[in-house]
């Protein structure tokens, strides 16, 4: 299935998705990546921002600031969603962020943590970088900036965001490890297939 979602988005929302669909999104959304988590999470510091309902895009930005003090994106790609495994279910909570946005899979604390708090991970294809920034209709304001511009809180205006696969969604699915498991059960027949046509040393 295909959704077009608006910030804030709803719990009714987000429990209608399964692994495999894929989202749009319009209006404001954060980027953030370990340093955010980690300020948020292990620092216990508030979040500039009100992110209910709202999307966190797990990327580090190249921005070029304007003449007038605002800036422009330049590329926007995501970052590997793993690393922020053991702050997410955390920040999920304290936040209330709904979608999380990045590249590859998460593990079992966020996919327990999506359970609980009625959110999703998403996967946003990887070196689109700056077809992604064609989405960002403004940046609105930046916090945390003393953290460098990748790891900065960058806020966002986007429209038409995506394509977004959801790859953790609030009934426990978990897209990249069952296709894991799919890829494993695969590979043991078409390796047995592929050694006996081969002569090798073991």
């Amino acid at each position: 299935m295909i959704y077009e979602f608006k910030t804030p988005v709803s719990d009714e929302d987000i429990k209608k998705l399964r692994i495999g669909d894929v989202i749009y999104l319009t209006g404001d959304i954060v980027t953030g990546r370990d340093d955010v988590h980690h300020r948020a999470v292990l620092q216990n510091k508030d979040v500039p921002y009100d992110l209910k309902g709202k999307a966190i895009f797990h990327a580090g930005p190249i921005m070029r600031k304007n003449e007038d003090g605002s800036h422009k994106v330049v590329s926007v790609g995501p970052t590997t969603s793993m690393r922020m495994e053991a702050c997410e279910a955390e920040f999920l909570e304290k936040t209330g962020v709904k979608i999380i946005i990045g590249k590859g899979g998460m593990g079992p604390k966020t996919t327990q943590g999506c359970k609980d708090n009625i959110a999703v991970h998403t996967i946003y294809p990887g070196g689109c970088a700056v077809v992604a920034a064609e989405s960002v209709k403004e940046v609105i304001d930046v916090e945390w900036l003393d953290l460098g511009m990748p790891e900065a809180l960058w806020h966002l205006d986007v429209d038409h965001f995506g394509p977004l696969i959801v790859s953790i969604d609030t009934e426990g699915g978990n897209l990249i490890d069952d296709n894991k498991k799919i890829f494993n059960e695969r590979k043991e027949s078409i390796v047995k297939e592929i050694s006996a046509k081969l002569d090798f040393l073991e």
